[in-house]
């Protein structure tokens, strides 16, 4: 199994980045999970001038990651809400799946088009390390969910 985290987000050395890879290692028994921090210049730039051209650069660095073979999942706070065995659903029924979490103005609705799940983690507004690091303990509770571990007891 192949999971990708796509993030809009600079990569960093903090005490977040430490708990991701502590969460990437124990997910590694079960599945490759792989988080990608994606902030360019063009995102930085945009993001200074709107809105509307911020989820625009977000869309277009995210869209070659779209793929129809794999499972493609934005998070977004109108999503649709799951507990935590709903979410290690997702691991049953699909081999790799694509994790893509907005920028600080979100998602553009066309990009939200071509996902083919859309959840939330809460309705609570959260930093983007903090959102990013409950997805991944999210991923890992869910594999554990999968593989019968009594981690998510």
């Amino acid at each position: 199994m192949k999971i990708n985290i796509y993030a809009i987000m600079k990569a960093s050395n903090d005490e977040f980045e430490k708990l991701t890879k502590e969460f990437i290692k124990m997910s590694s028994k079960y599945a490759n999970v792989e988080a990608h921090y994606i902030f360019n210049k063009k995102i930085s730039k945009a993001q200074t001038i709107n809105e509307d051209d911020a989820k625009k650069s977000y869309s277009e660095v995210y869209e070659p990651f779209l793929k129809n073979s794999s499972l493609n999942i934005a998070l977004d706070v109108l999503g649709k809400k799951v507990d935590s065995f709903k979410f290690a659903n997702f691991f049953h029924e699909n081999s790799e799946i694509n994790f893509f979490i907005g920028g600080a103005y979100g998602f553009e609705r066309q990009f939200l088009t071509k996902c083919d799940k859309i959840i939330s983690l809460s309705e609570l507004t959260m930093a983007h390390k903090v959102a990013h690091l409950v997805l991944m303990e999210q991923i890992f509770r869910g594999l554990c969910i999968k593989n019968n571990h009594p981690y998510h007891k």
